[in-house]
């Protein structure tokens, strides 16, 4: 590690000291060299030698809001995988999904994971959601070199605000750019290759206010239709069994919707398009 050991074994300063609330602010006095954004990288562009992630939806509801993912990684024009997961909680209340280079993506989910439960270790108390999405802007910003050299990572971050007066409008979605800037939509929004048909469809659909299982079943149809003309995203695959995850935040914290309730809503999306295949 950058601060080293002393011979006598004891723990560096650094972990002794009192310290600040930010294990990423940690970490690079720490060891910098584990930040994903810190790592040396060869010169030239590297987009092409790692797989990338696509497609992530989230949607307001009355209850909440919702995000889904669906499971393809690819390699340039090949499947490097089909079941992989991009959505996950970010902490008790927030989500975040991955699209860009899989394995950075990953990475920084996981930092951010850590980033959100140090805090409130630390302080005792649980950052706001606008806090935790400025945590998230700040980190992609420290990713801004590995992302010129095409190890691109723009995730999508939303959750229950605790603060929000009124519960029906407690579901927040926040995008960013590739530079850490951070963006709240309203109502809904999608990111990745295939978000240009996805959010086409969420365009037609979206309702105000909507029931949370009506939006967990559109964020499946947004994906559905976002499969159906971008190569790199998957639909619901019936053979092997893979379907989106699907995940909620209300004011009873985050829940991944089963196997079997994620099959049960893309079984009923594709089988309404076996009848109108247009939508």
């Amino acid at each position: 590690m950058a601060a080293g050991f002393d011979p006598s074994g004891r723990l560096p300063d650094v972990f002794t000291n009192a310290g600040t609330s930010s294990f990423t602010q940690f970490l690079s006095q720490a060891a910098p060299e584990l930040l994903p954004g810190r790592r040396p990288l060869p010169p030239g562009s590297a987009a092409s030698l790692a797989p990338h992630a696509t497609t992530i939806v989230a949607i307001t509801a009355a209850e909440g809001v919702v995000m889904a993912g669906d499971r393809r990684a690819t390699m340039g024009n090949m499947i490097a995988s089909r079941d992989i997961e991009k959505v996950h909680p970010a902490d008790e209340y927030s989500l975040v999904g991955i699209a860009g280079t899989a394995g950075v993506g990953i990475e920084l989910m996981r930092l951010f994971q850590v980033e959100l439960e140090h805090y409130e270790k630390i302080e005792g108390a649980m950052l706001s959601l606008d806090g935790k999405a400025n945590r998230l802007a700040a980190m992609i910003r420290g990713n801004l070199g590995a992302a010129m050299q095409g190890l691109a990572v723009v995730p999508l971050f939303a959750g229950f605000d605790l603060s929000a007066n009124d519960p029906a409008r407690a579901g927040r979605i926040f995008s960013y750019d590739v530079t850490g800037g951070p963006y709240e939509e309203r109502g809904y929004d999608a990111i990745g290759s295939g978000s240009i048909f996805a959010n086409a469809a969420l365009k037609k659909r979206f309702r105000a206010g909507q029931p949370i299982a009506e939006a967990a079943r559109l964020a499946v149809e947004a994906l559905y239709d976002a499969a159906d003309d971008d190569t790199a995203t998957g639909g619901p695959d019936l053979t092997r069994r893979i379907f989106p995850v699907v995940m909620t935040a209300t004011a009873e914290g985050t829940h991944r919707l089963t196997d079997e309730e994620t099959a049960a809503i893309a079984n009923a999306v594709v089988s309404a398009r076996m009848e109108n295949p247009g939508g």
